[in-house]
């Protein structure tokens, strides 16, 4: 199963808005992601209570994980969000 390192570039972390957009993102993608905490158990990229729970503050490392035809896109697609401040995100 393909894994992806990425920092929380979010000054708040993954919580409220920034877990909002990225499990919407995460929502859409072809194949399931999930994501942890280095040591912790994963969950699903696409519930912001997930996403919450996880408590992945600014500059934590997060692995995240998916399988199956599109999983490498789909890390991607989910890895660039993270990479960024998502609180400061306008919506579309």
């Amino acid at each position: 199963m393909p894994e992806l390192r990425v920092t929380v570039a979010s000054r708040v972390g993954l919580h409220a808005r920034p877990a909002a957009v990225l499990a919407k993102t995460a929502a859409e993608q072809p194949v399931a992601v999930t994501i942890r905490k280095e040591g912790g158990e994963p969950v699903a990229a696409a519930s912001v209570l997930g996403l919450m729970t996880l408590g992945a503050m600014h500059g934590d490392e997060v692995v995240l994980a998916a399988d199956g035809e599109g999983a490498e896109a789909a890390l991607a697609a989910v890895a660039a969000l993270i990479g960024t401040d998502l609180d400061q995100e306008k919506p579309a």
